[in-house]
């Protein structure tokens, strides 16, 4: 390999990083819009095996706005990540799967307090630590565009997840 296919290689590798970033920002901010705007055109996501639904980007995000209404609190840890280049119309590098690692950590709406926050230092009013924390691995499918590196497919397959019994008084969904 030449320098230059090396320093490309790095520099689709940075372009594939910061767009998985980018997909657990939008997630855990509810950024339903940079959500879509992450996708091929014709990009799907599957989430059926964490209790969601797969279809493409549009139908997803929206699935996902009303249920992460549930957790006001959320963040995706996203480690471990495998980048393999593949091809497309003959050209090297225009496609990539990833496989990654994830810890999601959420809280559930009015756990210890409410949506509304509090003194005790949770932005819902409790103490901030999650009650409901799910794992697994990210399946990732990403197409190079005119507009750079975009998904065309993810896949969650969750593999663990733990919910803290509610406290007395507080009801979960």
């Amino acid at each position: 390999m030449t320098q230059r296919v090396e320093l490309a290689t790095v520099m689709d590798r940075l372009g594939i990083d910061e767009l998985i970033t980018e997909y657990a920002v939008a997630v855990d901010d509810g950024d339903w819009e940079a959500y879509r705007g992450l996708f091929t055109a014709d990009g799907r996501a599957d989430y059926r095996s964490a209790g969601g639904i797969e279809g493409d980007a549009r139908q997803v995000a929206a699935w996902l706005a009303q249920t992460m209404r549930l957790f006001p609190m959320r963040q995706h840890l996203i480690v471990n990540r495998r980048v393999r280049f593949g091809v497309r119309e003959q050209d090297i590098g225009d496609t990539a799967q990833v496989q990654a690692d994830y810890v999601n950590p959420m809280r559930f709406a009015g756990s210890d307090g409410g949506p509304d926050g509090g003194p005790d230092g949770g932005p819902d009013g409790g103490s901030g630590e999650p009650d409901f924390v799910c794992g697994g691995r990210y399946a990732f499918a990403f197409a190079r565009t005119h507009d750079g590196w975009r998904l065309r497919e993810v896949v969650v397959q969750e593999k663990w997840r733990r919910m803290q019994p509610a406290p007395e008084g507080n009801a979960t969904p």
